[in-house]
């Protein structure tokens, strides 16, 4: 009879738990409806369900791996503040797949996530059989949990790993240097100083190279932050008086990599502490690692002596991707999120979206949730309606080298042929690193590209025409009247 009773109890109590988060949930729900449009709020939120708010608050189950990425992507101020003025609940919410056993939580939680029809594969929901999206089974996550627990505290993605990244012409060699680091047989490219444009995969790199030495070393200290998380750390010390801590905390560790490392441009007193940590670090053999939008000498207001320090080792660039490689990682991309398009589907995103690795994940996702939630089979006419505003982007102000080249040789009265040819006069020499300054600004080639532009030259010499260009925009009144004019009939021109 006590059994019973018991038994009962706990029936009792679990029924009004699961009561408790259904109302939890309705109120969540019926705010995130005023935030949120009908048409979205049906498509993202219709049959997601809050798990069990006393264990693991705002943890959200959806149906799919699509709803998670989108709902990550879109809308979690509005979640957050849903959850906020809906239930009082103030925290950060979590969006888990239905079946899909987050690493991170507690077994009495992942018993509450309700399960989809089958717990190893995605159900499509709202497709048709003969849709361009089939059912695939994921892969099993290799990770342990606490090795997985332990990036996350650290800042570090779990996704970006070496295993992950695919490997293209552009990238080739950054990869190759950032494996050589990872496992400590590259000593002597200390710092490894990695530069390209936003979206190319150095945040990627730099987190496999962090995952890697934790492997080799679990008791290894690693610091992963942004230059903005350091500056803003300095800051504050200083605030608190705490700044033999904050040295301490950062010049004594085993490896150090820092992401965005243009962020302290024109922050003297940052600069100056980050010159001496940088020094102490070199000097006791510490690895440093860094990534930056552009090569150290292009950073704005940077101090010289950090310029130097930052060549001191090796240095690589990350370009755009090629049409092969955007292809590859378009079916890794594919692999990863569980789903499958058409051939000419995947062929015509990568022929249309060329200039980042972000912005071509992000062209995935709209065609991938579309083919999701659409009973209509895509089609390339579908797919240009998607990504319309994303190719008319990657068009704009689409500048070429030979443009920029003719703009400058008619405002100097040239030749076209001196663009590129090994004559060294003045009368010569400096249009021609005026244009070099211009292809940099205006176009989204490497230096490495620049310089086979005209003539062949080193990336090198490249960066010393723009270094050139634009110490003399800021001195010379004429020089700055020529750059933006030229600047202004090369943007009218496009």
């Amino acid at each position: 009879m006590t059994k019973e009773k018991e038994g009962g109890q706990e029936n009792d109590n679990e029924n009004q738990g699961d009561q408790n988060n259904s109302q939890t949930w309705n109120l969540v729900r019926d705010k995130l409806s005023e935030y949120i449009s009908g048409d979205a709020f049906s498509r993202w939120f219709k049959n997601a369900e809050l798990v069990d708010p006393e264990q693991q608050d705002g943890l959200v189950a959806v149906q799919s791996d699509m709803h998670q990425i989108w709902i990550e992507t879109n809308y979690m101020d509005e979640l957050r503040a849903a959850f906020a003025e809906g239930a009082g609940i103030h925290c950060s919410p979590q969006i888990v797949v239905k079946g899909d056993v987050e690493a991170d939580l507690p077994e009495a939680v992942v018993g509450k996530i309700p399960l989809q029809e089958d717990n190893q594969k995605i159900a499509v929901r709202g497709a048709r059989a003969n849709s361009s999206v089939k059912v695939v089974t994921p892969n099993l996550e290799e990770k342990t949990q606490a090795f997985q627990r332990k990036l996350k505290r650290l800042g570090i993605n779990p996704d970006f790993d070496f295993e992950s990244f695919v490997v293209g012409d552009n990238s080739q060699f950054a990869h190759a240097a950032c494996s050589a680091v990872a496992h400590q047989e590259g000593r002597s490219f200390n710092p490894l100083f990695i530069h390209g444009r936003a979206g190319l995969g150095k945040t990627h790199l730099m987190s496999a190279v962090a995952q890697q030495l934790l492997a080799n070393d679990p008791k290894a200290k690693v610091v992963f932050l942004t230059a903005e998380h350091f500056a803003n750390e300095f800051i504050e010390a200083v605030r608190k008086g705490n700044l033999d801590a904050f040295r301490k905390a950062y010049r004594h560790v085993d490896a150090m990599l820092i992401d965005d490392i243009q962020f302290i441009a024109g922050k003297e007193r940052t600069q100056d502490e980050f010159f001496h940590t940088f020094n102490a670090l070199l000097n006791s053999q510490t690895q440093v690692i860094l990534t930056c939008d552009c090569p150290a000498p292009e950073i704005q207001t940077l101090e010289p002596r950090l310029i130097s320090r930052f060549e001191s080792g090796l240095t690589v660039e990350l370009q755009p991707p090629g049409f092969e490689t955007r292809v590859a990682i378009l079916r890794r991309k594919m692999e990863q999120w569980k789903v499958d398009l058409e051939n000419n589907i995947v062929v015509h995103i990568a022929n249309q979206i060329k200039s980042n690795v972000r912005r071509l994940e992000g062209a995935l996702t709209r065609v991938a949730s579309y083919s999701f939630l659409s009973p209509e089979n895509m089609s390339i006419e579908k797919v240009d309606e998607l990504l319309g505003d994303l190719v008319r982007d990657e068009n704009t102000h689409l500048v070429t080298i030979e443009q920029i080249q003719k703009a400058v040789a008619d405002y100097y009265n040239l030749n076209l042929s001196d663009m590129s040819s090994r004559r060294r006069p003045a009368s010569i020499a400096f249009p021609r690193q005026i244009a070099m300054y211009l292809a940099r600004k205006l176009t989204k080639l490497s230096l490495v590209d620049i310089g086979d532009g005209f003539g062949k030259r080193d990336h090198g010499t490249v960066i010393h025409a723009c270094k050139k260009v634009k110490s003399d925009i800021e001195t010379d009144p004429e020089v700055r009247g020529a750059v933006e004019k030229l600047n202004a009939s090369l943007e009218r021109r496009n």
